[in-house]
């Protein structure tokens, strides 16, 4: 069996993995069963000039090795042409990216610098994992390097449409350094056909069977491989005695509360204005939900310096003390916001809890709160998945109340026939819907991800570098 080398933004602890979440969980024994080595950024920044040493550390038969970035790398790579370029075109947002000579070349430096980094580390059979938008040229600056090893790339976050990606400048450069991958793979079907759709009408690309492509002298196999989560182990935390606490002291301050749950980061993909203003017209509505339902918004900061975030948090602060200005008395409060993280082992217990898990972003890659809802429910009695449309869950969760994020009055009815379900229909739907998670979770995702690399075909059988 071949050895594993990972590239990701973030490497994962991973002696304490199960606090990581399932993804680093998969990953993690992938690296185990094979051994093999996880690179990715330290999180340390340093002053442009200092040293950047690798830290290296192993366990058992996986080493981890992770770099510092320069602080010019940390302004223009990671907070530029990746959270200020690419983010924001992948999700959609146009009107919030921001283009910059200085954000790409930094982009393509510093990834350049990492395949100088991992080259050092490979053997002759080692197979290559890159994830995520960081590093989407990664794999061609190996390739330039001489590296001949079978490399593939999964892209966790959506792909654009053509009428948007074309918006970027070099967009060229960067769909033509993904056919440096021997696989790629997407999260949903819609992704993947963006990404052909692009190729169709802009690049000189052959499709043959089985989702293999051709352009010039390079092939590769792209794919559909949603994630999923350690299906398993979140339910058993969402009902391990502790949760069974918090649970009762849940019911027994909020006696008959019917409680609407969401999780996110706060970030302008996850449409949490618009779930807040949806919670209110629920209220508009029907207002036999006064005094008997309530939202709980758990948005956990993040990129704090970026102005957008800076909005969404003071629009969120600005409609939750309006709602509850308005509505809310010694009792009751309608929306509960909390603006920090909480627990995995909590908020397992607080899914398990609440009557509807509210998951309506805008666009999401694929959204994996929807499935930790659903795994935590009491199968005898569970509560209802309200999910957007524009998530990537929703093209197989189909057993949730699919709704348009956008349309107000959608989504504020979806919560009002969620909260009235009866209970054989909420036990069918969640039936369904674990069925599908437990079939399809981060362990079959990193087992069909690897086989399908393992068995594609390379095309890179670059001779010996001269000096």
């Amino acid at each position: 069996m071949s050895r594993l080398v990972v590239a990701s933004n973030r490497v994962a602890d991973l002696s304490v993995a199960k606090q990581s979440g399932g993804l680093a969980v998969a990953v993690g024994e992938a690296l185990r069963q094979r051994g093999g080595v996880w690179f990715g950024w330290s999180g340390d920044v340093v002053e442009d000039g200092e040293p950047d040493v690798p830290t290296t550390t192993s366990l058992d038969n996986v080493t981890t090795v992770t770099v510092p970035l320069s602080r010019s790398e940390f302004e223009n790579y990671y907070h530029g042409f990746a959270n200020r370029t690419l983010w924001p075109v992948c999700h959609y947002r146009l009107d919030l990216a921001e283009f910059s000579n200085e954000f790409l070349e930094s982009y393509r430096h510093t990834n350049a610098r990492f395949a100088a980094e991992i080259e050092k580390l490979l053997l002759p059979d080692d197979i290559l994992w890159i994830h995520d938008f960081h590093l989407i040229p990664l794999g061609s600056e190996l390739r330039k390097r001489g590296v001949t090893q079978r490399i593939g790339f999964f892209l966790h976050i959506p792909f654009p449409p053509i009428e948007i990606l074309t918006a970027t400048p070099e967009h060229e450069w960067l769909i033509d350094s993904i056919f440096a991958y021997d696989l790629v793979g997407f999260q949903t079907q819609t992704d993947l056909n963006n990404f052909k759709r692009y190729l169709l009408q802009l690049g000189n690309t052959t499709f043959l069977p089985l989702d293999r492509l051709i352009c010039g002298d390079r092939e590769l196999t792209a794919g559909v491989f949603p994630v999923g989560i350690d299906a398993d182990h979140f339910a058993e935390v969402a009902h391990s005695p502790q949760s069974d606490r918090i649970v009762e002291s849940m019911k027994v301050r909020d006696p008959g509360l019917a409680l609407i749950i969401g999780v996110d980061r706060l970030d302008y993909s996850k449409g949490l204005p618009e779930r807040v203003r949806a919670f209110e017209r629920l209220l508009e509505l029907h207002p036999e939900w006064r005094n008997a339902a309530s939202l709980m918004q758990v948005a956990q900061p993040t990129r704090e310096d970026v102005d957008a975030y800076v909005d969404i948090r003071e629009e969120l602060e600005r409609l939750t003390g309006a709602i509850n200005g308005r509505y809310g008395n010694f009792d009751w409060t309608p929306v509960r916001y909390i603006n920090r993280s909480v627990e995995r082992d909590r908020l397992a217990a607080i899914f398990r809890a609440s009557r509807i898990g509210l998951v309506t972003p805008v666009r999401d890659g694929m959204n994996l709160v929807a499935k930790e809802y659903v795994v935590a429910q009491d199968p005898d009695d569970p509560g209802v998945l309200v999910l957007s449309k524009f998530a990537g869950a929703a093209e197989t969760l189909t057993e949730a109340l699919i709704v348009n994020p956008f349309d107000t009055d959608e989504v504020a009815e979806a919560l009002h026939a969620a909260l009235i379900m009866h209970q054989s229909e909420r036990k069918h739907r969640n039936y369904a819907l674990r069925t599908k998670i437990n079939n399809f979770d981060v362990f079959k995702w990193q087992k069909d991800f690897l086989t399908a690399l393992e068995h594609s075909r390379t095309s890179y059988l670059i001779p010996e570098r001269t000096a």
